[in-house]
């Protein structure tokens, strides 16, 4: 029974976690809902930490992303969705990602990710092939006049940064460990 019970609160947590994207009905709402996050998102970002409007007029290109994750037990996963852009040819990508791993605990996280992508290729190779991240990065952030450093973006691969911004502001930690990024074929009419 405890067997049974497991197996299908496990069956439930995966099916919950794949259910979540974009708010709408039709293609041109969801893509709405996408670019209203990622102007949100950035709103936010610019408040919480001003520097980073400069770094991405610098940079390459970015992607803004929501996800929320699910930790049930020893299991974890996520999905959520976003958009890249090419700061060179001003292009938006809609994208998806999902992401799953092993840690204890239980509960609901939301939080938005903003890539930075230094470089052409790692950008290109974002959008193009997808991305796949198998580890985790962390950051020194900087509280009021505390701390040992200006909380930034994360180095997490070669051309890319990430800021990971939650509920109470930056993220100390991000992780993106387990985590899979793809184009989103229905949005881009692929």
């Amino acid at each position: 029974m405890v067997r049974k019970t497991a197996f299908i609160g496990l069956m439930g947590f995966f099916f919950i976690a794949g259910c979540f994207g974009p708010k709408g009905n039709t293609l041109e709402e969801k893509k709405a809902a996408v670019q209203r996050m990622r102007r949100d998102t950035l709103n936010e970002l610019y408040r919480i930490h001003p520097v980073s409007r400069q770094e991405l007029k610098k940079s390459k290109g970015y992607a803004v992303f929501s996800n929320t994750g699910f930790n049930l037990f020893l299991l974890s996963t996520g999905s959520g969705w976003g958009i890249a852009h090419n700061n060179a040819t001003g292009k938006d990508v809609y994208m998806k990602m999902y992401s799953a791993g092993v840690g204890l605990g239980l509960g609901v996280k939301d939080f938005r990710g903003i890539f930075i992508f230094t470089t052409h290729e790692a950008l290109n190779e974002f959008v193009e092939k997808g991305w796949q991240a198998g580890g985790q990065a962390d950051a020194v952030a900087k509280s009021g006049a505390k701390g040992g450093g200006a909380g930034s973006a994360i180095d997490i691969a070669p051309g890319i940064r990430l800021y990971q911004i939650t509920k109470n502001g930056l993220a100390l930690q991000a992780t993106v460990q387990g985590t899979k990024y793809w184009k989103d074929k229905e949005m881009n009419h692929e």
